[in-house]
């Protein structure tokens, strides 16, 4: 029997998870469901599938094993709450929610559904990535020291007007932190350890968006090393994104590639795999990854190793940075989510 399979949310991301959808042996897309009832109606006719514009209706006529969320921010906690609660398994895009609350709220149904959920950190599939994390949990290249991220990349205000959430609080929950550079916290979290405390500013340099376009942290983790991070969408590019992590005996270098650079002079190499021709090369092909992980897993006891806990995490660090930065703006957030 076939995994049946619905998309909710069908901007630029969910092109990946219907792509993705359709080469799993096993899973059979059912339906799609946008609020834009044209755009939902011009997806399932090239799609060949039912057409829905909320998912109550969606859950109830198509009848989904698993939904793909990838709405906007302020969306993503109601949907996967409802699906979760329905026993329907959740792919959530990044982030978790658009702000702790609603995070926390996500992070409850979880464990209250019999249901299984994954947020997309995709980047953890990355080759590269995933032997970084095999190198430092080995303990061969001795204890962490420090490190540093940045993402230093470009967006137009064109980017915000396709999509005029993507610039607001309100439908954001934020700006690059939130929707960029999320990524990059995820892996400095996964691959030093938790956070215990962060320091930072957030602040909107030059795009014409109530949001932050560039950022500054401190992150404390709880063994005792300290990274820090910067990121911006006001460059002039798109640079690679880069992860540096100073061992005792070494020092890891991500950028695309793995370089590690040992004590004794020898340099290692892991080569980072190029998405497919016509993606997005910032997307590569860790997405794929992990969506078939999770069908592969679905039969598993235990929860999805990537949960909504670290989601919950990573929007408490972001949020800690707002609250110093935009006070009046989190404040006016978190009494709107508390009412809605």
């Amino acid at each position: 029997m076939s995994t049946r399979a619905a998309v909710i949310g069908l901007g630029d991301i969910s092109t990946l998870h219907l792509a993705a959808i359709q080469g799993l042996p096993g899973a059979e897309l059912v339906a799609v469901c946008d609020v834009d009832p044209g755009r939902a109606a011009a997806a399932a006719e090239r799609l060949g599938v039912a057409a829905f514009t909320d998912i109550a209706t969606l859950f109830a006529e198509a009848r989904p094993d698993v939904v793909h969320i990838c709405t906007p921010h302020s969306e993503h906690a109601a949907a996967a709450i409802a699906a979760l609660d329905a026993g329907i398994h959740v792919i959530l895009e990044k982030p978790v929610a658009r702000d702790p609350q609603q995070a926390a709220a996500v992070v409850a149904a979880a464990q209250r559904s019999t249901a299984k959920i994954a947020v997309c950190f995709q980047n953890r599939y990355n080759t590269p990535v995933a032997a970084a994390k095999r190198l430092l949990d080995a303990g061969t290249l001795g204890a962490i020291q420090g490190a540093a991220g940045t993402v230093i990349w470009h967006r137009t205000p064109a980017y915000y007007e396709a999509s005029p959430w993507r610039g607001t609080w309100a439908g954001g929950g934020g700006g690059l932190l939130m929707n960029q550079a999320i990524h990059t916290l995820d892996l400095l979290r996964w691959l030093v350890g938790p956070v215990a405390s962060v320091a930072g500013t957030a602040a909107t340099r030059a795009l014409p968006i109530e949001v932050e376009d560039t950022a500054e942290l401190t992150l404390e983790h709880t063994g005792g090393e300290r990274s820090v991070f910067y990121a911006t969408t006001v460059h002039a590019a798109n640079d690679a994104v880069t992860v540096s992590i100073v061992t005792e005996h070494a020092q890891l270098f991500l950028s695309g590639d793995l370089t590690v650079t040992h004590a004794d002079g020898r340099v290692e190499v892991v080569r980072e795999e190029t998405s497919a021709e016509g993606e997005r090369a910032y997307w590569g092909v860790s997405h794929e990854r992990l969506i078939t992980d999770f069908y592969d897993r679905l039969a598993d006891p235990d929860p999805f190793w990537i949960s909504p806990a670290d989601g919950a995490a990573l929007v408490d660090i972001i949020h800690e940075v707002y609250r110093g930065s935009y006070p009046d703006q989190i404040r006016t957030l978190t009494e709107n989510g508390e009412s809605e």
